[in-house]
C-alpha cells in the first residue's frame, strides 16, 4: 500500500497489539505509516476522513457486520473506496464437516455470501459495491501446516453460540482424524471460496428528523 501511495498516510488498525508490532517491524525507515490497537466495530477516527479503506480476512473475524460497514460509511469521504477481501459460505467446510461428526457445536465460523454482503453495504449508505468470487484448493500433506496457515491469517471462532470451554485433546484429535480420513490421496484438501468487492463512500447521512423542505419551493395546483 505505502509503495502504491507514496504521498498518503498510511494508518494499520487491528484489535491486537501483538499484529501491530508485526505489521510495523516491517515497515520502512521513511514511511508515513501509523498503527493503532481497536476495534474495527468502533473506529476511532473522525467523520469523513479516510480516502481508503482496505480490509484483507478482516470481515470472518467480525462479530457484527453491521456496525463494521456503519463505521466504514462514517469515516469514509464522499467518493472514497472501500476495498476487501473475505471468505465466503462454501469455504473450510471439509473442517466443519469433521467437526460434525465430533460434536453439534459450532467450530466454524458463518461466511455471509456475496448478495448478503451487497445488501449490507447498502443499508450501511455505501454505494455502488461491485462483488466477484474466486475458488481455490489447498492440499496439505499434514493437519498441521493446515491449521498453522488458518493461525498465520488470525483466523479463530468467532461464532457468539460457540462452546464456552476448551475443546480438549481428545476430541481434537478426533476431528484430525475424521478429517484425514475424509481425503481419498492421504491429502487434506481445502476449498476456500474468496470474495473480492469495493463500494463507494457516500458522505453523512441525512437525518430525517432534520431534513426540511422550503415551502416556497413547493408548487401549487392550481385549478
Amino acid at each position: 500500500m505505502q509503495k502504491r501511495f507514496r504521498a498518503a498516510r498510511i494508518i494499520s488498525v487491528d484489535l491486537t497489539h501483538r499484529m501491530l508490532l508485526k505489521a510495523r517491524d516491517k515497515k520502512s525507515w521513511f514511511s508515513n505509516s501509523a498503527f493503532v490497537q481497536a476495534n474495527a466495530e468502533a473506529l476511532p477516527f473522525r467523520n469523513e476522513s479516510i480516502d481508503l479503506i482496505f480490509a484483507n480476512l478482516l470481515l470472518p473475524w467480525v462479530s457484527d457486520h453491521s456496525k463494521l460497514f456503519s463505521e466504514v460509511a462514517r469515516v469514509l469521504r464522499k467518493g472514497g473506496v472501500f476495498a476487501f477481501a473475505t471468505l465466503g459460505p462454501d469455504s473450510l467446510q471439509e473442517i466443519r464437516r469433521a467437526w460434525k461428526q465430533i460434536d453439534g457445536n459450532p467450530h466454524v465460523n458463518t461466511f455471509l455470501d456475496m448478495h448478503d454482503l451487497g445488501d449490507g453495504l447498502v443499508s450501511a449508505g455505501l454505494s455502488d459495491p461491485v462483488l466477484d468470487v474466486d475458488r481455490l484448493r489447498v492440499d496439505y500433506q499434514k493437519s498441521d501446516g493446515l491449521f498453522a496457515d488458518l493461525t498465520a491469517v488470525g483466523a479463530r471462532n468467532a461464532l457468539r453460540q460457540r462452546a464456552n470451554a476448551l475443546t480438549g485433546k481428545q476430541r481434537y484429535a478426533a476431528m484430525i482424524a475424521a478429517l484425514a480420513g475424509a481425503a481419498a490421496d492421504g491429502r487434506i484438501g481445502l476449498d476456500l471460496e474468496l470474495v473480492y468487492g469495493h463500494c463507494w463512500g457516500c458522505g453523512p447521512k441525512m437525518d430525517p428528523a432534520n431534513y426540511r423542505i422550503d415551502a416556497s419551493r413547493i408548487p401549487l395546483r392550481r385549478t
